[in-house]
């Protein structure tokens, strides 16, 4: 039975083509929840600009590859309002708005905040877009009145200030901005071909658009078990990158692979290799639907059009409500 009436927000920041860590983390994600609620999805490129703004010589590609990468892994445009957040320019007034209400503490206090200023050297990311983003997510939500966001445990903060800057809002004004819940979801943890967390700035990523050679060269760089000198070595798959690739892209021979490990009946050139295989396989569908999408550029174009023109729609009347509220 479907639940149509709850309205599911989230969107994707652009930091560079999408990987496999995105689509187990999220899209798949997303792909299920289209049938069961009323969805909102959009490129998130106005917040990719926070951390990435002194160098934009390929950000409109990026937009571009990661709407293709959305309508690659089977989001529906037919289903989910899908656009891209910059095409709806309702997002920078009810930030504008917003921003008003908000005290600079709750920003402050975000625990990413001063986290990124640590972790992100080499760049001056000590702005004003950066402090305020997630005065932008907030708007990004309560502009479609968003009742549920798809978030991993790690992200309530953000949420919570959601809620906050929503509550302040409606103490100041009247009931106007709903207090969206958390739909927590189970994110599986993907590693990069290296073991940290795949990212674009580490260059370990595999990413959703390469090629069956790019993956298969991905894979056999990746790290395995480093006491596991020779293949008669046993091995120990608790430690193992590619190990924990196969346990979420080839469960149906995870058993076997972890028992042939253990046992120095495998050797990690031959894990790799099935693993590569497995990999793609997993994509294909998602590599068939690339294709047709981007040998369509005049169909790509109408359906970001579209779903700019749905989401204008709901912002113009959310936006109208606001103004009353406020008498702006």
């Amino acid at each position: 039975m479907t639940r149509r009436a709850s309205r599911v927000v989230s969107g994707s920041r652009v930091t560079g083509r999408l990987h496999l860590g995105n689509y187990v983390g999220a899209l798949e994600n997303w792909v299920r929840l289209q049938s069961e609620y009323r969805c909102f999805f959009f490129v998130a490129d106005w917040h990719g600009l926070t951390t990435s703004y002194e160098d934009t010589t390929e950000f409109r590609s990026y937009v571009e590859e990661m709407y293709l990468d959305f309508l690659a892994v089977g989001l529906d445009p037919a289903q989910v309002v899908l656009f891209v957040q910059s095409d709806v320019k309702e997002h920078a007034e009810l930030h504008l708005l917003l921003s008003m209400v908000t005290p600079l503490a709750w920003l402050e206090r975000v625990p990413t905040y001063k986290e990124q200023l640590q972790q992100i050297a080499g760049r001056e990311i000590a702005t004003y877009g950066f402090l305020g983003y997630p005065v932008l997510q907030s708007a990004d939500v309560l502009m479609y009145r968003g009742e549920l966001v798809p978030i991993g445990q790690d992200q309530l903060p953000h949420l919570e200030l959601c809620r906050e800057v929503a509550r302040r809002f409606n103490h100041l004004y009247g009931p106007v901005l709903p207090e969206p819940q958390a739909l927590l979801t189970e994110v599986p943890w993907l590693p990069g071909i290296d073991g940290r967390k795949m990212s674009k700035s580490y260059e370990n990523e595999i990413r959703l658009g390469s090629s069956p050679a790019e993956i298969e060269e991905r894979v056999r760089r990746m790290v395995t078990d480093p006491a596991r000198v020779h293949k008669s070595d046993p091995g120990h798959p608790e430690v193992c990158v590619a190990y924990r690739f196969h346990t979420l892209f080839n469960a149906a021979a995870r058993e076997e692979t972890e028992t042939e490990c253990t046992r120095a009946g495998i050797g990690c050139v031959e894990c790799k290799q099935r693993l590569a295989k497995a990999i793609i396989r997993y994509l294909a569908p998602v590599h068939e639907r690339r294709e047709q999408y981007a040998a369509q550029p005049g169909l790509m174009q109408d359906i970001r059009q579209d779903g700019a023109r749905r989401a204008r729609r709901e912002a113009a009347a959310v936006l109208e409500s606001i103004r009353e509220a406020m008498r702006v």
